[in-house]
Parts: structure tokens; C-alpha cells; sequence
């Protein structure tokens, strides 16, 4: 199958701009970009760019494709059904917002992974972490003060609680068994469990180092959700690869980070968003919530500044189902606000996104021989990147070579 998108102007990150192209897809490859007439068969399927631009799919670093909120009233409510069809509805806002591939950080399993790769449903491509690590008592240990244990846990699916260096060594073991693309650590408390807070470290260093040495002997990356700061140079000890969130990152650790080429996803929107969203009325810990993202809200973005200034490299994340999804490229708006161009912004969630989930030769840019994940943009994205935070300005969207979004 052949596809030709007529009269575009290619846009990659770190590039000049190519005007007025013309982009020969062959089944779900890239074969040819060329200002000049382009040979194709007969039934070639034809798109008018009409002198938009052509981007790489975005690759979302920290998004949640099944979730709808963590309410854990909903995971005591719902049948276990429902917890899976979310996925559909999320895949589709999230594809029609130009993201084409995500790295989630849980809870998508393999089945969810496998059902996107086979076509059953429209969603971006999947590199998934299947359930955190969580200490007990951590973030995202789920047991109630009732005793009732909110986690959801069905055949194939690893509970993600565990302490000390022979249970998270068992632990890692299990979630790579269960077909996870690399390991999630929570690292520190966080907003939406109760009883934790965003400044307290969670696993000792003993402890992820054990996870750190497991997950890289089977060339499986690790990340940390992270606010605190000690939590987040314990773990830059231990030799993970990237701190998601980092709200209270100073200027010593941002330089050590940088230094040991440890990535940040700062996921700034997700905070703003809760915090002037609220949560929904029937939530008993609304307050508590609400008090650690005032906090949160208050530092994050002057601190990722610092990050960014000290050399820390940073990749778009959006912890798109803490929140609604579809708003993902929102997030560039944030990063640019804190010092980055607007290249480097498209690139963090482009090219840059690519390398660290080591798909770099696939994807990331508009190139010959690179899979055809694509999004045709009304505008041009470098002198305004909040274009791209409209849906409605991503009037189509492409992965492996199909039109999965058509305006």
C-alpha cells in the first residue's frame, strides 16, 4: 500500500524546515521525501497537504492510557471489565492530540499492548511499566486504613507492593515477567495517595540499587515517580535512568544529574490542571490533595528552570490519566515557559523521547526509512508552539503508515 502527501513543509526538530515536499509512504515505512515529482502505483492513496506542516508523532513520556483519575472508589465500584474498555476511549483522545506513541506508566499490561499492536483498537503504540513498585505505606499502596486493599489484581498481573533488597529483587522480576518495557519506581509520596507526602523519600538506596542491577541486566530502563529531593539523589545514586515529576529539584542535583546523564519528565501540566480542576465533590480527601499540590504548584516550575539551566535534559510526560486525557501537547507550553525554544520543546517529545525509549532509528522525525508515525499540523509550530496544544490545529494524524485522524 502506498500513500502520498502532496504539498508539505516538513518540520523535524534541530532541522531547517523543508518546504514544499512531497512524502512517499510504503506500507508503514517512510520510502521517499522529495521537492520533485514522486513515482507511484496506480492506486496510490493521495493527501493535500495544502503547505501545512508535517511533524513526527509525539511520544508521550509519562501517560496512564487506562487510567481515569486514580479514584480508588472507582476501583472498588467498577467491574473489572471497565477498567480495560477505558483504554479505548483514552487511546483515541489521545492519538487525536498528536501523540503517537506513550511510554505508560502504568497500569496497561501486555494484553493492552498486544490489542494496539493487532489493531483492535486506535491508540498510541505502548511502552509499558504494568504496575509500579510501591513500598508499604508508599505512594500507591493502596490498603486502607478499612483494611480493604484497593489495588486491582487479576491473573497475570503483579501487585506492586514490596520492601527491602530480596522482595523488590523478586518484584522486578515479576513485572519484567509480565512483559513490562522497563521499571516504574515510586520513590517519594505524591499528591493522590493519602497519608504520604510529595517531600519524603520511599524505598532505602539498598533498595534501588537492587531494582536499579536487576532491571539493567535485562536492558530494561528505570524511572522514578519523584518529587522529594533526597528521593530524587538516592535515586540518581542508585543509577536510574530518568526522575518523573522532580517538583523539588535544586541546582546540586540538577548539575549531579545531568553529569550522570539521569533524564527529567517534569509533567508540569498535570499539577496546574488538578489544582485549578479540583477533584470531584464525593472525594473524601479533596483537602489533604488539594494542600500538597498548593505546595507543589508553588515550587515545580521555578525549579524545573533550574533544572533546565544547570543542563538536566528534558522529555515531554503529561501524566495524562491523573488527568483528563487528550491535552498532552499542552504540556510544551509549559516547558517553554521555563526557558526551552520551541525546538527544543517539539524535540523533547519528538526526537529526544525517541532516543531514550531507544526507538531513535524508527522514529522521532520525518526521515526516509523511518516508520510512518506522522501528524499534519495547521501552522507552524516554531513560531507558535501553542498551536499544537488545539487539537482542531492537528488535522490529521498517521501511525505505521495509517490515517488515524482526519480532519
Amino acid at each position: 500500500m502506498e500513500t502520498l502527501i502532496k504539498n508539505v513543509n516538513i518540520l523535524n526538530p534541530n532541522e531547517e524546515i523543508q518546504t514544499s515536499c512531497n512524502v512517499l509512504i510504503e506500507d508503514k515505512h517512510i520510502k521517499q521525501i522529495s521537492r520533485k515529482k514522486v513515482s507511484t502505483k496506480n492506486n496510490v492513496k493521495i493527501i493535500d497537504g495544502q503547505d501545512n506542516y508535517l511533524m513526527p508523532g509525539f511520544i508521550d513520556c509519562h501517560a496512564h492510557i487506562m487510567a481515569n483519575g486514580f479514584h480508588k472508589e472507582e476501583n472498588m465500584a467498577n467491574p473489572l471489565a471497565l477498567h480495560f474498555y477505558n483504554a479505548i476511549k483514552h487511546g483515541k483522545q489521545t492519538v487525536d492530540a498528536g501523540v503517537t506513541t506513550i511510554k505508560d506508566c502504568g497500569p496497561a499490561d501486555i494484553g493492552v499492548k498486544m490489542a494496539q499492536k493487532k489493531g483492535l483498537f486506535i491508540a498510541p503504540k505502548m511502552e509499558i511499566s504494568v504496575t509500579p513498585l510501591v513500598s508499604t505505606g508508599g505512594h500507591f499502596d493502596l490498603f486502607l486504613p478499612s483494611g480493604f486493599d484497593m489495588e486491582i489484581v487479576y491473573p497475570g498481573f503483579p501487585k506492586g507492593r514490596c520492601d527491602g533488597p530480596l522482595e523488590v529483587l523478586k518484584k522486578t522480576r515479576e513485572i519484567k515477567r509480565a512483559g513490562a518495557d522497563f521499571i516504574k519506581v515510586m520513590a517519594s509520596g505524591g499528591v493522590l495517595t493519602t497519608n504520604t507526602s510529595p517531600d519524603y523519600p520511599q524505598f532505602n538506596v539498598e533498595e534501588l540499587k537492587t531494582i536499579v542491577e536487576e532491571a539493567h541486566v535485562n536492558d530494561l530502563k528505570v524511572s522514578a515517580h519523584c518529587h522529594s529531593l533526597k528521593g530524587i539523589n538516592n535515586c540518581v545514586d542508585a543509577g536510574f535512568d530518568s526522575i518523573e515529576h522532580g517538583t523539588f529539584i535544586d541546582k546540586k542535583t540538577s548539575h549531579k544529574m545531568a553529569e550522570n546523564n539521569v533524564k527529567l519528565v517534569p509533567t508540569m501540566l498535570v499539577h496546574d490542571f488538578l489544582y485549578h480542576s479540583g477533584f470531584p465533590a464525593w472525594d473524601n480527601y479533596a483537602a489533604e490533595k488539594t494542600a500538597k499540590l498548593k505546595e507543589i504548584v508553588k515550587v515545580h516550575k521555578e525549579n524545573i528552570s533550574v533544572a533546565y539551566e544547570e543542563g538536566v535534559d528534558l522529555l515531554m510526560g503529561t501524566d495524562s490519566g491523573v488527568i483528563a486525557h487528550g491535552h498532552n501537547l499542552e504540556e510544551l507550553i509549559y516547558l517553554t515557559d521555563i526557558g526551552m525554544s520551541n525546538d527544543e520543546a517539539i524535540a523533547s517529545g519528538t526526537i529526544n523521547a525517541a532516543e531514550f525509549i531507544g526507538k531513535k532509528d524508527s522514529l522521532g522525525s520525518v526521515s526516509e526509512n523511518k516508520i510512518a508515525d506522522l501528524i499534519l499540523v495547521n501552522g507552524n509550530p516554531l513560531d507558535d508552539v501553542s498551536i499544537l496544544a488545539d487539537n482542531d490545529n492537528i488535522l490529521k494524524v498517521i501511525q505505521n503508515g495509517c490515517l488515524v485522524k482526519n480532519i
